[in-house]
């Protein structure tokens, strides 16, 4: 055998021995336009000088070395991030001894981020834990405005003066409920694993659950895949907004994002890992007209499912399997013509199509999982968060276990 073939054979080997990974997201959230004037990011509590923001994220799976994403998605102006600290989260605001670690950004541990952009911090070893709460801390030294904002986190995040990201708490914390520059937590684990992206509005944002308490239906959803045996690792990550549409951008409120098809890109087939999505978007293109929104904005049940046609033309370009969520029901939801018989009507048009055209890789029958049965067009008040729309914890729950876990395999 000559030297050739031996160094082949080493390379050959070595190959197979070497375990093959790659970065897969745990953690995600979407962002949203930035509050139009002064007046109201400071009101929000989005305006921010020597101020350190310690935010908590609730992750899906585990691992040994992770990265963060940041992003001035929507900001005007530059901004600059003086100092950038990940942490277990023990309780609060405080740390888990020993867990606290640098963030470094190309050598670097201070990084400006241009307007629009996103940044992603260098590799750093760290026990990520699975199901577990990572702090992950900001230093903003200059005058700026919260941008790449996740309004309705329904988690608590700490704000303290001065650099305090190294530190083990954050004293005489104030604390706001969204998530600021931080859209992002990705962990290095073997190609087996990959990730599902839930995509939709504020019923999978988790609106009505209770805040810090991670009850909203994908967090049910990775509990369960965590959970089973014999099932490769699937992440999941909840990139819905409040008040999200599929067809129209909210100009009347910021806080409601762009337009699904707009954000499809960014939230869905740009996240590391991705090989599933799950979407539930459709019920505001119906409620919002003639409610928060102009009547000239009114869409037909053919416009929602071609709008639903592009997101799975747009993931299966990319290798990924889509599967369709019916919409849930809101006859009863108090806000002045978000519900008529008529957008009734038109709700059970695209919940037919969803079930039986089979243009997504699966169905998940939201619907059939919180409807009352005696009266089939409300929600079981069970289930009910309190608006005849959203879902309390228990209705989130029943739609965290309605998706069916082969869908996976």
């Amino acid at each position: 055998m000559n030297i050739r073939t031996v160094f082949l054979l080493a390379c050959v080997s070595a190959a197979f021995a070497a375990p093959q990974t790659h970065w897969v997201a745990t953690w995600g959230a979407s962002p949203a336009p930035q509050l139009p004037d002064e007046a109201q990011m400071r009101a929000a509590k989005l305006e921010f000088q020597n101020q350190t923001v310690r935010e908590i994220v609730h992750t899906s799976i585990g691992g040994n070395t992770v990265r963060v994403r940041l992003s001035n998605a929507y900001g005007k102006q530059p901004v600059e991030i003086g100092a950038a600290h990940i942490a277990v989260r023990a309780k609060g605001s405080v740390i888990a001894p020993g867990s606290d670690r640098t963030l470094i950004f190309g050598g670097r541990t201070a990084i400006t981020i241009p307007a629009g952009a996103p940044v992603l911090s260098d590799p750093v070893e760290l026990d990520v834990p699975s199901a577990g709460e990572l702090a992950i801390s900001l230093f903003l030294p200059k005058a700026t405005a919260g941008s790449g904002i996740h309004y309705a986190a329904l988690q608590t995040s700490y704000l303290g003066q001065g650099d305090l990201t190294g530190a083990s708490e954050i004293p005489d914390a104030a604390t706001i409920t969204s998530w600021v520059f931080l859209t992002g937590v990705e962990v290095l684990a073997p190609e087996s694993v990959s990730a599902v992206v839930a995509f939709g509005d504020s019923i999978t944002d988790g609106a009505r659950s209770t805040v810090d308490a991670n009850r909203r239906w994908p967090d049910i959803l990775a509990a369960r895949l965590l959970a089973r045996r014999g099932g490769r690792q699937v992440a999941v990550l909840d990139e819905g907004i409040g008040g999200n549409r599929i067809l129209h951008d909210a100009a009347s409120n910021l806080r409601f994002g762009v337009n699904a098809l707009a954000r499809f890109d960014r939230d869905v087939l740009a996240q590391p890992g991705v090989r599933y999505v799950i979407v539930l978007e459709g019920i505001n293109d119906l409620g919002h007209p003639g409610s928060s929104a102009p009547e000239s904005e009114t869409v037909s049940a053919e416009d929602i499912i071609a709008g639903l046609k592009q997101m799975i033309a747009r993931a299966h370009e990319k290798g990924l399997k889509i599967f369709g969520g019916t919409l849930t029901p809101f006859e009863g939801t108090p806000f002045p013509g978000y519900f008529t018989s008529e957008k009734e009507t038109r709700r059970k048009t695209v919940n037919q199509w969803i079930r039986t055209s089979r243009a997504f890789d699966g169905v998940i029958d939201f619907e059939k999982a919180v409807r009352d049965p005696s009266h089939p067009d409300r929600m079981l008040p069970a289930y009910d968060g309190g608006d005849h729309l959203h879902p309390g914890d228990a209705g989130y729950k029943a739609m965290g276990e309605a998706v069916d876990l082969a869908l996976f395999q």
